[in-house]
């Protein structure tokens, strides 16, 4: 069977920016159908709630491409690391939560893009830290690193499906 390639890419302008402005964590399952058309979710079947965190600095999305010709298979590690600064009771409260669950999580970077990591076997907490620092000026507050293996590179989100879905609950900490 031939695999053909589509098109090429030509060299973007220097237009766009790196970071990640906030991210949308939806409990596992709650998405129901899909609607995909060339890669982004245009819609969803399901009514999740979408719980804000507002990042700024550190965090950061990325995927690993891990393609075998021995095996003939090829899938995606979707790694996200999130710091959440300040330490708070509630905030503590919330990730004993997430880290027994495997969430749906949406990402905003600051281009305006969405994107959807673990959209169909979710995503864990594969690691992380709770840190007080050290010094006056050391990160005093909640280091998270989601993982999650997809046979596909994380969706492209139409902006309409975040904005539909985002609960009013926020921790002010």
């Amino acid at each position: 069977m031939a695999c053909l390639l589509t098109t090429g890419r030509e060299l973007p302008c220097k237009d766009s920016v790196g970071g990640i402005k906030a991210v949308y964590l939806a409990d596992y399952g709650t998405l129901g159908t899909l609607t995909v058309a060339s890669g982004e979710v245009t819609a969803i079947s399901g009514t999740p709630d979408l719980f804000q965190f507002d990042v700024k600095g550190n965090s950061n999305l990325e995927q690993a491409i891990t393609s075998s010709r021995e095996n003939g298979t090829t899938f995606y590690e979707q790694t996200l690391n999130l710091t959440l600064t300040k330490l708070d009771l509630a905030t503590q409260e919330e990730i004993v939560l997430i880290a027994k669950a495997r969430p749906h999580v949406f990402v905003e970077d600051y281009n305006g893009n969405y994107f959807l990591i673990g959209a169909v076997h979710g995503a864990d907490i594969s690691g992380g830290t709770i840190v007080t620092g050290a010094a006056m000026g050391d990160l005093s507050g909640f280091t998270l690193v989601f993982s999650a293996q997809e046979t596909l590179p994380a969706y492209f989100v139409a902006a309409s499906i975040i904005t539909g879905n985002v609960s009013a609950t926020q921790i002010a900490p």
